[in-house]
């Protein structure tokens, strides 16, 4: 599994952090800690199936919808 994280449609609400703080952080400037590894799309290495849960609760609540999983 993976994680696919638009960031050109993330508002840097935060609500991912709530909902998985083991994959998702903001910085210092409140912004998604992706953005520092990526510039439009941000495309993690493979995960551990025992974060599904969490990341799927992540994408259901995004304001933007930026957030999927790739299997």
């Amino acid at each position: 599994m993976k994680l696919v994280v638009d960031l050109n449609k993330c508002a840097d609400h935060g609500q991912c952090v709530f909902a998985a703080p083991d994959v998702f952080e903001l910085d210092d400037r409140g912004e998604l800690s992706f953005r520092r590894l990526a510039k439009d799309i941000y495309v993690s290495g493979e995960l551990d199936e025992s974060l599904r849960n969490s990341i799927e609760e992540a994408a259901d609540i995004c304001p933007s919808q930026a957030i999927e999983i790739e299997d």
